[in-house]
């Protein structure tokens, strides 16, 4: 039997990994892959910062192959590192409700006095009024988008299209990824879906999301 693929999943601001319990158990007992939980200080560190600690935890794993899954700023930490370095194994990367475009609600918190430090500087170097993102197509990306408007984006921004609560689904969406999809989840709530996890085994195996109806 092949050991099973690695994935480094890797969480989102104001979070600690905690959170992403469930979505690890699935990915191991119910997709047979081997995933783990890289933690840093959303808040109080440069993406500079979460960049170097990421690729030095992905050095800790000695693999021929390697995926990695990122929720919300955590999708964006994983992009930054691989655009930056050249000596990571390949695999895959799915994005789970990533601001790849900005993001209305962080430019609309970040307007309340003393925001900026709640929000950290990572978000507001990368998300805050961001320019376009585009990606280079140098390993497959996949992203997942939801729909269900529940979350305290709509308290910072009027949402007049589809979003999860936090951001909108034009938001997530990245020129030069290989597969974008929407399902009926909110923007905390994806990490907790077995849809979504089958979604993500579906993408790291084979390079594309099952359809959705």
């Amino acid at each position: 039997m092949l050991p099973a693929d690695p994935i480094i999943i890797v969480h989102g601001l104001w979070m600690t990994g905690l959170e992403l319990g469930v979505l690890q158990h699935r990915l191991r007992v119910d997709h047979g892959f081997e995933p783990s939980i890289f933690s840093y200080s959303s808040i109080t560190g440069t993406m500079a910062e979460h960049v170097a600690s990421l690729h030095a935890y992905v050095h800790a794993h000695k693999s021929e192959r390697l995926h990695f899954v990122g929720h919300s700023l955590g999708g964006i930490v994983i992009l930054k590192m691989l655009e930056a370095c050249d000596d990571i194994p390949p695999g895959r990367v799915v994005c789970l409700a990533s601001p790849m475009q900005g993001s209305c609600a962080v430019d609309g918190i970040a307007r309340w006095p003393f925001a900026r430090a709640a929000l950290g500087a990572a978000i507001c170097d990368e998300v805050l009024s961001t320019k376009k993102r585009e990606w280079d197509g140098r390993r497959d990306v996949g992203i997942i988008a939801g729909t269900m408007s529940i979350g305290i984006g709509r308290l910072f921004a009027e949402f007049t299209e589809p979003s999860d609560g936090t951001l909108l689904v034009s938001e997530t969406k990245l020129a030069g990824a290989k597969d974008h999809i929407v399902m009926p989840v909110s923007h905390s709530g994806i990490v907790f879906s077995a849809e979504v996890t089958t979604q993500i085994a579906k993408f790291l195996r084979e390079g594309k999301f099952s359809s959705v109806a």
